[in-house]
């Protein structure tokens, strides 16, 4: 039997797939997360052997909670089911080590030959998102982190300003919208530590309102807005 959590945010997509998944015989949806931090818990918890996220989750995007599950289980096969295919994107999903990428436009198409992939350890790409990641290699574009002659990439905006998965986190719940006692409530720290972060997130990236901080993070990928 193939156990399989689902993460993403909308019910009627969760429910959608847990349906698609379940008519396939040997397959069964072991938990249904809403956010990429309940995702991250559950991977914990129930050890599936295969894991979808959406990107666009509250709290904890999908490619963030991605990072963390692989960081604790580094051979579960996490496939991405997403409506956004941008360059963008598709780079930051397999800097995150996916192993699939679906567009919930083709779910219905592609998802049960996407899950049959992971299953015999391959990858599964849909052909634009192939494409891209073939063009991407061809002009040898770095996408582990660092550049060809071995230097630490970029950051999205082209700045050289790399953040550390807390910053991002920090990042995504300030931009979301809470306050610093909600971003330490939801990180477990101290609200002192959690306005320290902000500090220093503003300082470093050089900007001056939570306005900037949420521009910076929908223009880089952070968070996603519909």
């Amino acid at each position: 039997m193939l156990r399989i959590l689902i993460a993403d945010d909308h019910e009627v997509a969760r429910e959608g797939i847990r349906s698609l998944l379940e008519s396939h015989p040997g397959w069964e949806v072991c938990g249904q997360a809403k956010d990429g931090r309940e995702a991250v818990e559950c991977a914990s918890e129930m050890k599936p052997d295969l894991i979808l996220l959406d990107i666009g989750m509250p709290n904890l995007n999908g490619l963030e909670a991605a990072r963390q599950i692989l960081a604790a289980s580094p051979d579960v096969p996490i496939l991405i089911v997403t409506m956004h295919d941008t360059n963008q994107v598709v780079r930051e999903v397999l800097r995150a080590g996916a192993r699939g990428f679906v567009l919930k436009s083709d779910a219905g198409r592609d998802l049960v030959a996407a899950v049959e992939a992971l299953q015999l350890n391959r990858t599964f790409f849909t052909n634009r998102v192939s494409q891209m990641v073939l063009e991407g290699f061809l002009q040898r574009e770095p996408v582990d982190g660092h550049d060809d002659n071995g230097g630490e990439k970029k950051d999205h905006d082209g700045s050289g300003v790399v953040l550390t998965s807390r910053e991002r986190e920090v990042i995504q719940l300030l931009a979301e919208g809470k306050t610093s006692k909600e971003v330490a409530a939801v990180l477990h720290l101290s609200v002192k530590t959690a306005e320290t972060h902000r500090t220093n997130l503003m300082r470093k990236l050089g900007l001056h309102s939570v306005a900037d901080l949420t521009l910076y993070a929908v223009r880089n990928g952070i968070v996603q807005i519909y």
